[in-house]
């Protein structure tokens, strides 16, 4: 920890606050994304449809900020995406 220069300090506080906040970004994501796959294993498509709304838009959102990379984020759509597809056939 910085003790003598102020904008080290102030640099300090920051980047931990940032790094809370991308952990919450980080982890919502993954919650959703659980909660899609919980809903493809019991079989039931509106709710995974629903879940994967929810999941898509926290992982745009991650994306637009850059707490997680767009082909990151696209990946990992595409595979909820594509396991939701899957209960229709």
């Amino acid at each position: 920890m910085a003790t003598k220069n102020r904008s080290a300090e102030k640099r300090q506080r920051q980047n931990e606050k940032r790094r809370l906040r991308n952990k919450m970004a980080k982890s919502a994501i993954r919650t959703a994304a659980k909660k899609v796959t919980l809903a493809a294993q019991s079989k039931d498509k509106a709710v995974a449809e629903a879940a994967l709304l929810d999941m898509i838009k926290k992982i745009d959102t991650a994306a637009r900020k850059g707490i997680v990379p767009k082909n990151t984020a696209a990946r990992k759509k595409s595979r909820m995406q594509r396991l939701v597809n899957t209960l229709g056939a």
